[in-house]
């Protein structure tokens, strides 16, 4: 058993160590909100782009674009490379964030063999370097403050990588808050888009508005009363552009929230394991103390018995 005086400076340890678990949590619940905000006050915009975007497609279905899927059946399995956009932390100490959405790569890299990997956050970055994964080097961005000038140079060079044929396709792999207690792995194709699902989209979106019977012949009719300029494909690159934009950006900012509310969750139950040591150290303490004091009182008895033991044969 420890004595008294290992017992207090293992108490002064975890106290200082739940200081710190504190200040971190106070500060991760800070950050929380503050990339919230970030990203309510920006949906509404992209959201905006998205509606734009499926109404065109939902006029010119048969429209042909190279940001959209116009693959066919029997093409659609021939990838000749695939890019990863891997969204993960900086630092450690958020329970099993970066675990889960590495866990995700590793399995998406097996299943894949022509692939390059675009990693945000250095935690991220440096172990699937290390595990010899193809780790693009000019792609490095870093995981805190997400902004959007970030996100449309991340954007600009994902495209022209596209562009060149460099890439068939781009998926994006970031974690999503469903809420304060739980987080998800998300894997959404980036490049190319799928139209059915922009049109499918715009259905659900006229169903909601009451116009359900929204067919062929009313599209032609409203091609008439609205004009797209300078063309349908032109204006759908630019918000093409920009929807991939936003949607990196809301990846960010996502995966910077589920970052955060993790590492607040593993500094709460941080503190609370904290807390639980020290109340059995305390009543280690207590104990030990006692003992010692019981000890003390013996020993003390038991030299003023052989004192008078003393005495006694003194005096005879």
């Amino acid at each position: 058993m420890a004595n008294a005086n290992e017992i207090q400076n293992r108490i002064k340890s975890i106290q200082d160590t739940m200081k710190i678990t504190k200040a971190m949590y106070m500060m991760s619940s800070m950050k929380l909100r503050k990339t919230k905000q970030k990203l309510e006050d920006t949906e509404p915009y992209f959201y905006g782009l998205q509606e734009q975007i499926a109404e065109i497609l939902y006029h010119f279905p048969d429209m042909k674009h190279m940001y959209f899927d116009n693959r066919l059946e029997d093409e659609k399995e021939i990838v000749k490379k695939k890019g990863i956009v891997v969204i993960t932390g900086d630092k450690g100490m958020a329970g099993a964030y970066n675990h889960n959405a590495l866990k995700e790569v590793e399995h998406l890299c097996a299943e894949t063999e022509n692939i390059k990997l675009f990693v945000v956050g250095e935690l991220g970055r440096q172990y699937l370097k290390s595990q010899g994964y193809p780790v693009e080097e000019n792609f490095r961005f870093s995981a805190n403050n997400p902004s959007m000038h970030r996100a449309r140079v991340m954007t600009e060079y994902l495209v022209d990588l596209y562009k060149k044929e460099q890439l068939d396709e781009v998926y994006v792999v970031y974690t999503r808050m469903v809420n304060s207690m739980k987080e998800e792995v998300d894997v959404q194709q980036l490049m190319p888009l799928k139209t059915h699902q922009f049109i499918v989209q715009e259905k659900l979106a006229n169903s909601q508005k009451g116009l359900g019977n929204f067919d062929k012949e009313a599209a032609d009719e409203a091609d008439n009363w609205f004009l797209i300029y300078p063309s349908p494909k032109k204006v759908l690159e630019k918000l093409v552009y920009n929807y991939i934009t936003g949607f990196l950006y809301g990846a960010l900012v996502e995966g910077s929230a589920s970052e955060e509310n993790a590492r607040m969750l593993a500094m709460q139950a941080a503190t609370d394991n904290a807390q639980a040591m020290l109340r059995e150290l305390s009543i280690e303490y207590n104990r030990v103390r006692q003992a010692a004091i019981t000890q003390e009182i013996t020993e003390v008895v038991g030299g003023a018995k052989a004192l008078r033991k003393n005495k006694k044969k003194q005096a005879r």
